[in-house]
């Protein structure tokens, strides 16, 4: 994991290294050259992909994310359609066609949008797709992927890649055979497609901080949205339909907000922790089985921290973002916000400016560096980083759930998975509307 988050996190537009060139001076002294952006495989940041040969895609998940996702890609340079579409529910896949089509000017036709558990594996066994974009339920990504990947399928895939540790490393395997096949996995981390996010990396990397002593990473933030349960819909219909708020399909809030803050000090340190200490409870949720309040401290090996924190209360101050702190000041940084860098006597060192310098949107620019990537012949591959960031939030989870430390070992090593084995409508024993975990109980 180490060299493959130094390394830029894996992004070879460029040239990928996990350490500061050195030379020697007169004296025979080693001196440290600062990284470049291609050292560590910086993107390119262009406005619009190169051109190349057409590439078709295939939606899998036609929820509001999924057809975000869909013009986001038809964007993303020439050449680019949308060919396919699969989801469980007819209604939702009516409503996305029909925002493609007045949003895109897309048509996708009739015999290629599927409908059911099996929609997805219709889709996969079109051999003119290219691409697929994953945007289900989070539940379902390991499965769909590592099945893309066997059908060599360059991917799309939105975040948390995994929200247990039987779909992490089926996730970790799928990607590893994703490298050996040539085929992009691009995630839907867009902070590691933000241009001001390479900038703080770099300088944080070429010492402006000084050494990372510690880090913070926060999505303190209001409710998220929900369905109130219909009367037809049986256990399998409203968990679907409201999968925000259902543990075994989203993974609970660290996987669904602050992995995008933790993946970024992952990121950052270029490690991943040895044990959390996490809590948490349910404060005000109103609806499924998920906590709303999350604080997870994690340690490293050697002597580093990580404060990681996850709100969704109404009401309350918010605070999303991440601050890498060093010896020498502290890097302030935010996907929504400016980002600073400050020493320690609060003197700015360096900044953004979005007000005159606006940053490309990193949601747009996630599918420009896809498409680029397969028409450069240069794969990206973020399927390992996402899977140990995932981790990393489950690990967090599951401490706070538990009221135990669980170490690094203990997850990756661990037999829990979320969800039933088969999937068709009617009852799901393994939910309960409003049970929650209790701290301390086995």
């Amino acid at each position: 994991m180490t060299n493959s988050v130094l390394a830029g996190a894996g992004l070879p537009l460029g040239i990928t290294t996990t350490a500061s060139l050195t030379s020697c001076t007169g004296n025979g002294e080693a001196k440290t050259k600062p990284v470049t952006p291609e050292e560590v495989g910086m993107f390119s940041f262009v406005d619009k992909a190169p051109d190349g040969k057409p590439l078709k895609a295939a939606l899998i998940g036609n929820g509001d994310r999924g057809t975000g996702a869909a013009m986001q890609f038809l964007k993303a340079g020439s050449d680019l359609s949308l060919v396919a579409m699969a989801d469980v529910f007819k209604d939702k896949q009516d409503y996305s066609r029909k925002t493609l089509k007045e949003k895109a000017g897309v048509e996708v036709p009739d015999k290629n949008c599927f409908i059911g558990f099996d929609a997805w594996r219709k889709v996969l066994d079109m051999s003119e797709i290219d691409v697929v974009l994953l945007c289900t339920p989070p539940h379902f990504f390991p499965e769909y992927l590592r099945a893309a990947v066997d059908a060599g399928k360059h991917i799309f895939v939105e975040k948390p890649g995994a929200i247990d540790p039987v779909g992490a490393r089926m996730l970790i395997a799928a990607s590893k055979a994703a490298k050996t096949k040539g085929l992009s996995i691009v995630a839907g981390m867009q902070r590691r497609h933000q241009l001001t996010y390479w900038e703080a990396y770099l300088h944080v990397r070429n010492g402006m901080i000084g050494d990372i002593t510690h880090a913070t990473a926060r999505w303190d933030g209001g409710a998220s949205w929900f369905k109130k349960r219909q009367p037809e819909w049986s256990d399998m219909e409203y968990c679907l339909r409201n999968w925000y708020n259902i543990n075994w399909l989203m993974g609970d809030i660290p996987l669904g907000y602050v992995i995008h803050n933790i993946d970024i000090v992952t990121w950052f340190l270029g490690q991943h922790p040895v044990k959390v200490a996490g809590y948490g409870g349910c404060a005000r949720r109103s609806t499924g089985d998920m906590y709303d309040i999350f604080s997870m401290e994690y340690e490293y090996a050697d002597n580093k921290t990580m404060l990681a924190t996850n709100r969704q209360i109404n009401g309350c101050t918010n605070d999303v973002g991440e601050k890498i702190y060093g010896t020498k000041g502290v890097a302030i940084l935010s996907s929504w916000a400016d980002s600073r860098i400050e020493d320690n006597s609060g003197n700015i060192l360096w900044q953004t400016d979005s007000k005159n310098n606006p940053v490309k949107d990193p949601y747009d620019q996630e599918h420009i560096h896809l498409v680029e990537s397969i028409r450069l012949n240069k794969p990206i591959n973020q399927g390992e980083d996402l899977a140990y960031s995932s981790m990393i939030a489950v690990m967090g989870r599951e401490s706070a759930y538990s009221g135990k430390t669980v170490t690094w070992d203990e997850i990756m090593t661990s037999d829990l998975r979320y969800g039933p084995g088969s999937y068709e409508m009617g009852p799901v024993p393994e939910y309960v509307e409003g049970r929650f975990p209790i701290p301390g109980s086995e």
